[in-house]
Parts: structure tokens; sequence; C-alpha cells
């Protein structure tokens, strides 16, 4: 549903509540609807379909989440800005087991449009580095660790970042592939 059209459900809504309390003399029903024109206003910011994903993330429900997510089928029109970074941070977070490759697009553009709570941003780096040191981008996945080990002030993640760490100390062993003589090294001496 458009975000727009929850304003005018709500306009409506505050505009019956008033006709109720002053034309027709019925001050209780006039409060209750007035009170329930809230509830559009409320979903005009945060969108129900990423507080019901939220709700399966919580749960370790990944097939619910995304069904949640695919909901949305265009989610400039359909989002507040604020939640275009949660938006995409969820997307990626759908990606990280099935397909690892997809997660790093969504992160960068979770990260682009911000996201509020500073745990949140650690996940999107630590995932980020993740990617980066699984594709061989040994500095920049380090920085993306130094980055996310700033961002986790809880301590929530330290053990992740510690595992990727000592990840970054083993040696790449796609380094000897390439060279025939390493390969054979040891084989007949």
């Amino acid at each position: 549903m458009n975000k727009y059209i929850k304003l005018v459900i709500a306009a409506l809504l505050i505009g019956i509540g008033i006709y109720m309390m002053f034309f027709t003399r019925e001050l209780g029903w006039g409060i209750v609807i007035f009170l329930l024109s809230a509830f559009p206003i409320f979903l005009f910011f945060k969108n129900e379909n990423i507080l019901l994903a939220f709700w399966q993330f919580r749960k370790q429900n990944m097939p619910k989440a995304a069904k949640f997510l695919g909901n949305i089928t265009n989610y400039k029109t359909q989002l507040h800005r604020s939640q275009y970074g949660y938006f995409h941070y969820l997307m990626g977070l759908t990606f990280a087991q099935d397909s690892p490759k997809k997660v790093e697009p969504y992160m960068k553009k979770a990260l682009e449009y911000g996201l509020n709570m500073k745990q949140d941003r650690a996940m999107a780096t630590l995932n980020l580095a993740a990617t980066a040191i699984s594709q061989g981008r040994r500095q920049e996945g380090q920085k993306l660790l130094e980055e996310a080990k700033k961002l986790d002030t809880a301590g929530m993640m330290t053990d992740q970042i510690k595992m990727m760490k000592e990840q970054l100390k083993m040696p790449s062993m796609q380094k000897h592939m390439h060279n025939p003589n390493m390969r054979q090294r040891g084989k007949f001496f």
C-alpha cells in the first residue's frame, strides 16, 4: 500500500472523529475513532511489512521474513525514507545464508541510506567484511572488521570478529595453486 494512502485514512478518521464529537454529540465514539487515527500515522513511519519481518527474524523464521519483505514491491513508494536502510539490511540478512554473494550490494545500500542503531551498522559492516575476505580482498576486509569492532559497543559480535580475524591470519591457499612448482614440493624429495 502506498504510504500516502495511510495519511489519507488517518485524515478521514480524524474528520469522522471530530464529526462524531461535535455534530452528533457521540463524545465516546468520537474519541475512540480519533485515537484510532494514530495507527495509520504510526504505520506511515514504520511499515507493517518491515515490522513483521523483524518479528520473524527474532523467531529465526527466515522464509516468512523473506515473504513479508517480498510484499514490498517498490520500496520508494511504500516506505518512509528513514526505513530504506532497514529494508536493504533485512533483504541482505535473508540472502546471507543462501547466497552470500548477494549480500554485499544490499548491505552497502543499507549503510548508504543509514541505519539508526550502532549494532545494525556493526552487523552490516561485519557482513561486508565477510564477503570481502571470502572474495580475497584482505585489506578491505581488515578495515571493515576494525570499523565493525568500533561500532560494536555492546560486545555482542566480539566472537564473530575474533573468528574472522583468525581467518585473516591463515594463509591463502589460492596463491600456491598458481605456482606449479609449489604443488609438487616435497612430493619427490
